[in-house]
């Protein structure tokens, strides 16, 4: 984990007492490969003009070919430059040899990506992987992705992604684990722990980077960016306790989100950075901003302009900036002033210089020769990990009359667009993979054997073929149909107002179910989706997701019963759009929802997700029973008996919730504060105990205390946030 050896804490105050005012705003300056020449318009503009559709994709790249690429070459000699982003290994060494041996004083670069979810090896995307309900999978895939980049130059992830998002319309749900604090903070823990922790070898960690500090999954609306307002007791019990965990864990560093926080901005908000993070967490390691962010305050309109919002976030704890230049263009007159004080400059600077120091960039700072094409092709240790984190991440969210699994000798009409495509099963996010090393959907069941025939019929932006439809609904004896969203339909600044299937391929699946053929519906999305509809009209649903490189394979087996579904939900579904935000762990109200009018519910929609948190089914059945709750002094000890009563051996997922029923603010009707998988045989039943301390069984007040209260607590425990077993205890403090 990230911490310094008493002997590295002296090299780097030893190089802080060289440094000149310029060389410390320096290495607080993180610039982005600048794209030069070539056109005449601002290339912030130039992408705008593609995005909006006043240029073509071919426009763009026809005008981009005569651009060239600036590295700052000249800053990072002058010691201006303290990171980039660069993935090319060889010309991270070329510009680190510029830092190291032409420099003044000889400061490594350190080299930064967005690695949420794989590097070379892409495995399925945050919120699918949550879902594996896994702590030592997170790490082992983590841990994977580190060793990866490390070999291109990329030391330093922007990642974990660690937003509490309830809202399935925000785009970025995709990239994060989902609703739950408790699920998210676990892992958290084991991100850091597999980023951070093999230090065996600097080719093995990387500094992690916890984002988007903090509630940014809270946005108003789902609406990327937008603005976040919410109670002291929210924040601290339901957005701050991941990034709490992650900080506990020994992360490196931290982002900053781009949202306002009631009314002040995240980028210069020094209650979160310096008082939280910094001062109350004893965070040691440094504070990025998110892209532009530090720019992006005057349009908040909280600084009159660009000096101004350097100066407000250097001062309110950001110790980075990130890609607009403000601290190397104006810090060091705001320290002449007065304005920022020098303590300030230092502090940033030697948190920097030491995250630095720990990653042994001052010892080794280059990229060995020999590394370098060591994932050339991807090794198939890699790719049965990705493969195993794909299986356990698919949900069996349906499965009326046993359609599933599927039997070799059926005929398969396989349909839709996406079950053949390689580029769509990455998901948004990922920047280093190759569509050569991915396997899609119908790659996937050729390579098992499976007896089929593809139909592409239509996807989610085009028109239905009808003939495909036609020979598809005569083909086959069971009819998959692939369905969803393009990866582009979901991440960063991929808000949806209407989260059903998009396009025609609801109506696609009513002209499929027509011909009287099983039909089975495999979602690959990026968020969940509003779903009253399929769940009403399709026998069986599997939720796929964006599973990465090795994804044919996963929802192959998956399909063809090789794998028996284990993953859950680690966010809610709701029936129709307007129910968002839905989330399990809701506060109740004096009305609570019921089938009464007057109560918490919408008329036309009802209370409850269509399918809840940790909701998953399996190829064979669970039961419970005799739940009993033990109170062992400094824990409760919960005792439950799980029954596989199904014909095949089956992985259960064990949760279990809490509520405290009465304390001085409103608590949640359910809180997830354990987890454990049991894997039963047919007819065996076995006992699992799931330990909860008391010390975690309190709350944050208004005046952000950590407080507990003794009273009634309800003890649940169960498959699923909705299917529990309930005991009461009586707990004393």
């Amino acid at each position: 984990m990230y911490r310094l050896t008493a002997e590295q804490k002296n090299r780097v105050r030893a190089l802080l007492g060289e440094m000149t005012l310029d060389e410390k705003i320096g290495q607080m300056n993180q610039e982005s490969v600048s794209i030069v020449g070539g056109f005449d318009v601002p290339f912030e503009e130039l992408i705008e003009m593609m995005t909006d559709g006043r240029i073509t994709q071919e426009e763009f790249e026809k005008i981009m070919s005569t651009a060239q690429q600036d590295y700052h070459e000249d800053d990072i000699r002058a010691g201006l430059v303290g990171s980039l982003m660069v993935q090319d290994p060889r010309k991270c060494n070329e510009l680190q040899k510029i830092a190291v041996e032409e420099s003044r004083l000889g400061i490594p670069l350190m080299f930064g990506l967005d690695v949420i979810h794989g590097y070379r090896t892409v495995y399925p995307i945050a919120i699918a992987e949550a879902g594996a309900f896994d702590p030592d999978l997170f790490t082992r895939t983590a841990r994977m992705a580190a060793k990866e980049s490390r070999t291109q130059g990329v030391n330093w992830h922007f990642a974990p992604m660690l937003d509490v998002a309830r809202d399935a319309r925000w785009g970025r749900v995709s990239e994060g684990p989902g609703e739950d604090p408790y699920l998210v903070s676990q892992f958290a823990k084991t991100k850091i722990k597999g980023l951070q922790g093999d230090m065996s070898s600097t080719e093995n960690y990387v500094a992690a980077c916890l984002k988007h500090y903090v509630a940014y999954g809270a946005c108003e609306s789902g609406r990327d960016y937008n603005t976040v307002s919410m109670a002291p007791s929210m924040l601290h019990n339901s957005y701050l306790p991941p990034f709490k965990a992650a900080v506990e864990a020994g992360a490196a560093t931290v982002m900053a989100s781009f949202n306002d926080l009631n009314g002040v901005p995240c980028t210069v908000n020094p209650y979160t950075l310096r008082h939280i993070l910094k001062e109350s967490w004893k965070f040691p390691g440094f504070v990025v901003s998110d892209a532009n962010a530090i720019r992006e305050c005057v349009n908040h309109g909280i600084a009159a302009t660009e000096p101004d919002a350097g100066t407000q976030a250097a001062n309110a704890g950001m110790d980075v900036d990130m890609g607009t230049q403000i601290y190397k263009k104006h810090l060091k007159a705001a320290v002449e002033s007065g304005e920022v004080p020098m303590s300030v400059i230092d502090e940033a600077a030697e948190r920097i210089l030491s995250v630095k120091m720990w990653l042994g960039l001052f010892d080794r700072p280059y990229v060995p020769e020999e590394a370098m094409d060591r994932y050339e092709v991807l090794p198939e240790e890699h790719r049965a990990l990705a493969r195993e984190a794909a299986e356990k991440a698919i949900v069996l969210l349906k499965n009326e009359g046993d359609i599933l699994p599927l039997k070799k000798s059926q005929k398969i009409s396989l349909v839709g667009q996406l079950a053949a495509s390689r580029e769509e099963i990455i998901g948004a996010w990922a920047m280093s993979w190759r569509e050569s090393d991915c396997v899609s959907i119908k790659e996937g069941l050729e390579r098992a054997g499976a007896e089929l025939k593809y139909f592409p019929c239509c996807g989610p932006e085009t028109e239905i073929n009808r003939d495909d439809v036609e020979a598809a609904c005569q083909y086959g004896d069971v009819i998959v149909a692939v369905v969803g969203e393009t990866d582009a339909m979901s991440g960063e600044a991929a808000s949806r107002a209407d989260i059903t299937l998009p396009g025609r391929q609801r109506e696609l699946l009513g002209k499929l179910l027509a011909s009287g053929k099983p039909v089975v519906a495999c979602l690959m999305n990026g968020r969940p989706l509003a779903l009253k509809w399929e769940a009403e009209h399709v026998p069986a649903i599997l939720e796929c997701w964006h599973l990465g490189v090795e994804m044919g394979p996963a929802v192959a087996n998956v399909l063809l019963g090789g794998k028996n579904p284990e993953g859950r939900l680690a966010s809610s579904f709701p029936a129709v759009t307007g129910m968002c935000p839905i989330y399990y762990n809701h506060m109740n109200t004096g009305r609570p929802g019921g089938r009464s009018k007057f109560t918490s519910r919408f008329m036309d929609a009802g209370f409850e997700p269509l399918y809840p948190f940790g909701y998953g089914l399996s190829y064979t059945s669970f039961t419970y029973s005799d739940l009993t709750v033990e109170d062992a002094g400094d824990e409760l000890r919960a005792a439950v008996r799980v029954t596989n009563t199904g014909g095949r051996e089956g992985v259960e997922t064990v949760q279990l919730y809490m509520q405290d029923v009465t304390a001085s603010i409103v608590r949640p009707v359910k809180e997830l504060r354990g987890f454990t998988k049991v894997k039963l045989a047919p007819g065996e039943t076995k006992s699992v105990t799931l330990t909860l301390k008391k010390a975690d069984m309190g709350f944050y007040n208004d005046a952000g205390e950590y407080v507990t209260e003794s009273g009634l607590f309800r003890i649940h425990a169960g498959g699923s946030s909705r299917d529990c077993l309930t005991a009461e205890v009586t707990v004393n403090f």
